[in-house]
């Protein structure tokens, strides 16, 4: 990792801008899952993760409360990432197919994954300051990303959240709506990608599935070459 990298995800970490999500934090520190009584959960921001050099950058609205806020690794140990790694997996993005801990051997090949919030919000809902305040770390990942030349937005809220930021800091003239495999053109030539969200809900729901979320990943991939 860069030294551009590193000094970045040291201010994340240390962030405590926003105080109801440092409250929530410690909440879920002090709650923890009966599953998970006896392990060290992170409970601090989670950086993003993956390949410096990458052309794809995966962003999810913030992290898990149980997953990544537990293990310190944006989108690792919960039933989301457990799909998500197997599509990755498939289409040839990740070294292998699950995302469980830090020490796990996970590699991503051409690929960055990070989130729009850097703290799990209560109810998943973060307000517009708080994304305002990680928006700044938002835009150097981006920046640190000089390959870069797609976005998957990881379910409609974080759709909805890269659109915000790009129109925080850009002249916006498309309309963006969400549909899962739609692409935008955003500034700098960055296609945007709507994605459903690998979440348990959409997954039981059929709304996706292994092969749609794969075939998708793949075409992205295409887009790239």
């Amino acid at each position: 990792m860069s030294a551009e990298f590193i000094d970045l995800n040291k201010k994340i970490v240390n962030c405590n801008k926003c105080q109801r999500l440092i409250k929530f934090r410690k909440k879920i520190v002090e709650n923890k899952r009966k599953q998970f009584v006896n392990q060290k959960y992170w409970g601090k921001p989670i950086t993003g993760f993956g390949d410096i050099n990458a052309k794809i950058l995966f962003v999810g609205l913030a992290p898990a409360a149980h997953g990544a806020t537990r293990t310190g690794r944006v989108f690792t140990g919960d039933k989301s990432s457990e799909f998500l790694y197997k599509c990755m997996f498939k289409a040839n993005i990740s070294n292998i197919s699950t995302s469980e801990h830090v020490n796990d051997g996970l590699k991503l090949n051409n690929a960055f994954i990070t989130t729009a919030l850097k703290c799990v919000p209560p109810e998943d809902k973060p307000n517009k300051d708080e994304l305002k305040n990680c928006f700044s770390f938002f835009e150097q990942e981006i920046n640190l990303l000089k390959k870069l030349k797609v976005i998957v937005a990881l379910g409609k809220i974080a759709f909805d959240a890269c659109v915000d930021f790009y129109k925080y800091n850009h002249t916006l003239n498309d309309k963006f709506k969400f549909v899962h495999g739609k692409s935008y053109k955003l500034p700098n030539n960055i296609l945007l990608v709507g994605c459903y969200h690998p979440s348990p809900r959409n997954v039981n729901t059929g709304r996706i599935n292994e092969k749609k979320m794969t075939s998708l990943f793949k075409n992205i991939k295409r887009k790239i070459n």
